[in-house]
């Protein structure tokens, strides 16, 4: 088993816990120790503690997306604000963006509660376009805040408004979001996990689902099965994310596309009076093939992206979390951003997949006759979407009700991706036709068209 640098970083035994040893039963059995499967438990023991909840994990707790992110604590859902309001209403627009905006403020006060130490630096998000062929875009997005009354707090920033804070090469403009924070992941995730055993759940770990039932065909109770005994839930939560499609009758269910990370060694005190960033913003431009940087508290800086393929029959394996191809392109484009940093060495390089749902809209749901739940399908931006996810299923659980009903989320079940090969040569063709668009914008100036097949399946 290997850790990302925020697992190794969180400054927590590693050890594993123990894993599951015999068969057991109690009211809610949570698959997977990540952001989502330890907020559903804490907010279940928050609502009724009473109630006998254990969490059930292949690895150690975060090993996933969880311990493995760009430190990003964000409003954002996969699906822009113009195309949620496409497939729902402005006024539901609206009610997203105040909830994940809300959601920001609710995991900061959850890790003071819980005396959790995440490093968390409110710094917002600069999303800058670096270069004329990326301004169509910023203004495209700033005028759809503004049509659907979402702007509140946004700003656009000039060239030079933009280099008071932080000096990035090409930037031209960009709209800063202050509804965001810089943390560090692995402290959140540890954390969490001490926390829920504090408040009398229980983990165990090394101990990998084989598969899980809900009530049909005669079995009374849910069910989740491993290699060293079965838990019998009233209810079970699935929160598996990109290792959903690793279980039975579930491989279609999320795409497990792959998000490489590389990491600096610290940089010296004159390279950051060069470069500014005092305020910790996160970071990122308007490609289609995504990037994000943040800045870490002992002066490192981290840039992430996409690029590695995606694998035939939604296959994760240790092996896929470098891919040297796309690291070496990730330490590129980084010293592209920042010259001063063309001969900054790096320190530490890692990946893992992220859970793609078919329409990029995440997904919060219980279904009592059955007993099973999940809360999954963030695309990359699970860091607080998940704990709105844990909130709503611990409500669903619990009470039966949530008052995040009417988001599109709640409920929601995306159609299921393509069989093989058609789900391999559908997702290879979007990752090169979209790498071959954003390079051809940055070699030519000019701004993608947005007419391009890639370009419209990517807003689907």
């Amino acid at each position: 088993m290997t850790v990302s640098f925020w697992l190794a970083d969180a400054g927590d035994d590693l050890t594993p816990r123990e894993p599951l040893d015999g068969s057991v039963t109690v009211d809610v059995a949570i698959v997977g120790a990540g952001f989502s499967g330890l907020w559903t438990a804490r907010e279940v023991l928050r609502r009724d503690p009473s109630r006998s909840v254990l969490v059930v994990e292949a690895e150690i707790a975060g090993f996933g997306a969880s311990g493995r992110n760009g430190a990003w604590l964000s409003s954002g859902i996969a699906v822009t604000p113009s195309e949620l309001e496409r497939r729902t209403s402005a006024a539901t627009v609206r009610a997203v963006t105040r909830a994940m905006r809300a959601t920001v403020d609710e995991v900061i006060h959850a890790l003071d509660e819980d005396g959790i130490d995440a490093r968390v630096r409110r710094g917002g998000i600069l999303r800058i376009a670096r270069g004329a062929h990326e301004l169509p875009a910023l203004s495209g997005s700033m005028a759809a805040a503004t049509r659907l009354g979402i702007d509140e707090g946004l700003q656009v920033l000039s060239a030079d408004e933009l280099a008071a804070r932080v000096r990035v090469a090409g930037g031209l403009r960009a709209v800063f979001d202050p509804y965001a924070a810089a943390i560090h992941p692995g402290r959140l995730v540890r954390g969490l996990a001490r926390a829920v055993e504090a408040n009398g759940g229980r983990l165990v770990e090394g101990t990998p689902a084989l598969d899980v039932r809900g009530r049909a065909g005669g079995v009374s109770r849910p069910q989740v099965r491993t290699a060293t005994g079965t838990v019998t839930a009233d209810a079970v939560v699935l929160a598996t994310e990109a290792w959903t499609a690793q279980l039975p009758r579930r491989r279609r269910e999320l795409l497990p596309l792959y998000s490489l990370i590389v990491l600096t060694d610290p940089v010296d005190y004159a390279t950051w009076r060069e470069i500014g960033w005092r305020g910790h913003e996160l970071l990122s431009s308007h490609r289609y093939t995504v990037d994000y940087l943040s800045r870490t508290v002992d002066g490192r800086v981290l840039f992430g992206g996409r690029g590695a393929p995606y694998h035939l029959g939604s296959r994760i394996d240790p092996a896929y979390d470098r891919h040297a191809a796309t690291h070496g392109l990730l330490r590129d484009q980084l010293a592209g951003w920042f010259p001063p940093l063309a001969n900054t060495r790096f320190s530490h390089a890692w990946g893992g997949p992220l859970g793609m749902p078919r329409d990029w809209l995440p997904s919060f749901a219980f279904d009592p006759a059955s007993g099973l739940g999940h809360t999954w399908g963030y695309t990359g931006q699970g860091v607080g979407a998940s704990n709105l996810g844990g909130r709503v299923l611990a409500d669903l659980i619990v009470e039966g009700v949530t008052p995040f009903a009417e988001l599109p989320m709640v409920g929601h079940r995306s159609r299921r991706w393509e069989p093989e090969p058609l789900r391999w040569l559908g997702a290879r063709y979007l990752q090169t036709s979209l790498a071959r668009i954003d390079a051809r914008a940055a070699r030519t100036g000019r701004a993608p068209t947005g007419r391009s097949l890639a370009e419209r399946l990517v807003r689907h």
